[in-house]
């Protein structure tokens, strides 16, 4: 009787600095409030979240880490806010400072494909630690990039 034991999937992840996108142009200052559903003490939290995507055909030839980088920053012109970072109002509420500092952007690298990785990249994911990288500092709600 054959043994269906799997071995661990193993792979390496190297990444470049931490860095900020800004929007692609200069972007509304301001402050806006959040709704009281926003401020429950229960919701402040910071949820890590991966995002994978195949290939495209027609983004041959092209650099991946260029397209998001632009892409991102074009983006940021509509949802601005985003760029900004949580600061506290008057009577503990959370407000967005839109200050067009930017969202957190890490170029990686890894020695293996999507298609390697297999179910391995489904919840729970055991490689969960290798794709994500937690930038030190950036852990706090208040002040702290919202993407």
């Amino acid at each position: 009787m054959a043994s269906s034991v799997s071995s661990p999937l193993v792979f390496s992840v190297k990444r470049c600095d931490p860095e900020f996108v800004r929007p692609a142009k200069p972007t509304p200052c301001e402050v806006k409030q959040l709704s009281d559903i926003d401020n429950q003490e229960g919701l402040s939290f910071q949820m890590p979240i991966t995002m994978f995507f195949p290939s495209n055909l027609l983004m041959k030839g092209k650099d991946p880490v260029k397209v998001i980088r632009e892409g991102l920053g074009k983006a940021l012109l509509y949802y601005y806010p985003f760029a900004g970072r949580l600061i506290e109002g008057e009577n503990r509420k959370l407000e967005v400072d839109c200050t067009g500092e930017g969202v957190l952007f890490i170029e990686a690298d890894a020695d293996t494909t999507l298609e390697n990785l297999g179910d391995a990249i489904l919840p729970i994911c055991p490689c969960f630690e290798e794709l994500l990288y937690d930038v030190p500092g950036s852990g706090e709600i208040l002040g702290s990039p919202l993407i």
